[in-house]
């Protein structure tokens, strides 16, 4: 039995004290253990461990440096990682028959657990008899465990080894439960106790939900850690408490959705709008609605805002002008994150429609005012959502002169310097071109000839991020060439710009769409649409491949140009 797990603590780095991992062999691993055993258990890990070399060997991990008295976090952190992984591998040299190595290996996961077990005890006011009960389970399953894969070194016989083997792969499934008990307990009694720290409070949030998430597939660690953290904001009158508690919120949202189910769950969205709500702690805005934006991309988070009329307090702040500018740049993030069309909640969110209006006029004004790219993009992209989520957004856009805005934007480097940007820009125009009096004012503000650009949009870094975006900015810009043609005056002014030969070569080309299909579908349509305008600016082949054909066979001509057949 392979146990999940595996390395994913790597990237957690404890104050005070950097844990380190090494590449060993087998006498530096036992040196580096020595002082943490008592002779009796180095006497066990020597005589059960060769001390030759073995290919698996050569990767153990190991965590250099001992743990201090009176810390016991990191005491549980270090043995935890540890004993996972070398459960772990117990159940990957089960799974290859390696024998030897599995008896050496539990002998020496017998050692790790009882060095836990006493070093615990020994720096820890949190002993109980329920920790008691499983500590003594804990270890009488590792005797087991030793003892089984003992007798199986002495046995040859296929089909009794095989019998055996089922029984070790239980023993091992139950100490991992016993472990995981053992571990959960001992964290969240570390996280519930009164003197610990806030830090302490982010580690061993980060603990549980790899132990429980990942190793045992548990929740409840995590639930427990998120309630304490979210029972500290919601507890703290003091601005320091509260700036800390919610970055350590923070950190725990990044480690995925689950875990940002949890903290919704457990009231972290109510914590933070109670600190949204507070003049005191305006300076902690811009953080409470990072983490606000992080937990509202899932469901539950959506939910949990609606029932505090969320969408209300964020109305207010993204209209107040005293708030900074970053204040309202992070609310403009979180009414992008609730308003996302891959969130099928958010159409129901039925207090938006009440404050859209001044939502999506603050949002305007935001673009207009930004003073960096970030600012822009993250207000930007708030509007783009709002024209998914609701055709009345489009025409307030347009009476907001939001086109004019945007597109004056998209000659200001400072503010529109990505093609992240441009996607919400353009997504924005897409989704405005269906409504008619749109043509006009994008002729009156120059741009058909902006959107030629979007056609033309390129990649700098070449990372796949950005490559689809760019990919996603060549394909509006087709779809709102499309739309807006159904004008004859923007038919002739993309003609007069030469969109047709672009267009043409974007179908043509390949590599000029990144082989994209999507885009090539958009173009092609784009290019119908204005050939019915203005047939003749078209070649004959032009017009008998991309326009005249059903649209089907053109795509798959121009999907089939690269393909060589010999």
């Amino acid at each position: 039995m392979a146990l999940p797990g595996g390395r994913h603590l790597d990237s957690i780095t404890l104050p005070g004290q950097r844990l380190h991992l090494m590449q060993v062999d087998s006498v530096q691993r036992w040196m580096e253990d020595l002082k943490l055993m008592t002779e009796c258990e180095c006497m066990c890990v020597l005589q059960a461990k060769p001390i030759s070399l073995e290919e698996d060997a050569q990767g153990d991990l190991i965590l250099a440096g001992g743990t201090g008295p009176g810390e016991p976090l990191q005491l549980l952190l270090k043995r935890g990682w540890v004993i996972s992984t070398e459960l772990r591998r117990i159940g990957q040299k089960l799974a290859q028959d390696r024998w030897a190595r599995v008896h050496s290996m539990s002998v020496r996961l017998t050692c790790h657990a009882r060095s836990m077990v006493s070093e615990y005890s020994a720096v820890s006011r949190n002993s109980s008899k329920e920790m008691g009960q499983i500590e003594k389970l804990l270890m009488e399953k590792c005797s087991e465990l030793s003892a089984v894969t003992e007798r199986c070194l002495q046995v040859e016989n296929e089909h009794v080894l095989k019998s055996m083997k089922a029984c070790v792969s239980e023993t091992l499934s139950m100490l991992g439960q016993h472990f995981g008990q053992l571990l959960e307990l001992a964290l969240t009694r570390e996280v519930q106790t009164e003197s610990c720290s806030v830090t302490g409070l982010e580690c061993s949030g980060r603990i549980l939900a790899y132990c429980s998430l990942r190793l045992f597939g548990s929740s409840n660690s995590p639930v427990l850690a998120s309630q304490a953290l979210v029972r500290k904001i919601d507890a703290s009158d003091n601005i320091y408490t509260t700036e800390s508690t919610t970055g350590n919120l923070f950190s725990l949202t990044q480690e995925g959705a689950p875990l940002c189910r949890i903290i919704a769950k457990e009231g972290g969205v109510v914590a933070l709008f109670k600190v949204c709500r507070q003049d005191t702690f305006r300076c902690l805005y811009p953080q409470a609605l990072r983490t606000l934006a992080s937990i509202c991309c899932v469901e539950e988070g959506v939910h949990q805002l609606e029932k505090v009329d969320g969408v209300l307090c964020l109305a207010d702040i993204l209209t107040d002008d005293s708030h900074s500018e970053a204040t309202r740049a992070e609310a403009a993030a979180v009414v992008a994150q609730v308003t996302s069309p891959h969130l099928p909640v958010t159409q129901h969110l039925s207090s938006f429609m009440e404050s859209m209006e001044e939502i999506v006029t603050a949002l305007v004004k935001l673009c207009q005012e930004a003073s960096s790219g970030e600012v822009f993009l993250l207000a930007s992209a708030a509007l783009a959502n709002i024209t998914f989520f609701d055709t009345m957004a489009c025409e307030m856009l347009l009476q907001l002169n939001a086109i004019r805005v945007l597109l004056e934007a998209c000659s200001d480097k400072q503010r529109v310097d990505t093609p992240y940007t441009r996607d919400q820009i353009v997504t924005i125009l897409a989704n405005m071109s269906v409504l008619e009096q749109c043509a006009s004012d994008i002729i009156q503000e120059n741009g058909v000839q902006l959107i030629m650009g979007m056609l033309s949009e390129k990649p700098r870094s070449g990372t796949p991020a950005e490559v689809a975006a760019c990919e996603r900015v060549q394909q509006k810009a087709a779809v709102t060439l499309a739309r807006l043609s159904r004008d004859p005056d923007v038919a002739r002014e993309a003609v007069r710009l030469s969109c047709m030969s672009r267009l043409i070569e974007l179908c043509r080309s390949p590599s000029e769409r990144n082989s994209s299909d999507a885009v090539l579908v958009a173009c092609l349509a784009a290019l119908r649409r204005l050939a019915g305008v203005c047939p003749e600016g078209l070649q004959d082949s032009d017009f008998q491949q991309l326009v005249q054909p059903r649209l089907v066979d053109s795509f798959l001509l121009c999907s089939n140009m690269e393909e060589s057949f010999v």
